[in-house]
């Protein structure tokens, strides 16, 4: 059974960091694009960043680079963001998500076929 575990979300300030992790279960992380979803209130959801299976290369959106990274642990089948710099236009509920064509050229909605349930971000001071 395929499984997706956020957790690391909060409260943290503007300028200050916080690291989501994505812990999987039931399949193997790095043979599946993998990458991380957010939605505002109010707004759809946008793709922040993935890491796609064929390179392991890495996709942000333009909004996050140079503040954001995502790394994959494959002993512990697990996907982490860290965010610096965080701004409160990043407060969100974070989503992961897999699929085999959900990191092609970047975050792909519809390439993904499993998500977490989120994990809640806010930025504020």
């Amino acid at each position: 059974q395929v499984q997706l575990v956020e957790s690391g979300g909060g409260l943290a300030q503007p300028g200050g960091s916080l690291r989501l992790s994505c812990a999987a279960s039931g399949f193997r992380l790095d043979y599946y694009g993998i990458g991380w979803f957010r939605q505002a209130p109010g707004k759809e959801r946008e793709g922040v960043s993935c890491i796609s299976s064929s390179d392991g290369s890495t996709y942000y959106t333009d909004s996050v680079k140079g503040r954001f990274t995502i790394s994959r642990d494959n002993a512990k089948n697990t996907v982490y963001l860290q965010m610096n710099s965080l701004k409160p236009e990043d407060t969100a509920v974070y989503y992961c998500a897999t699929g085999m064509w959900g990191c092609v050229a970047g975050p792909d909605y519809y390439g993904m076929d499993y998500w977490g349930k989120g994990t809640l971000v806010t930025v504020s001071s």
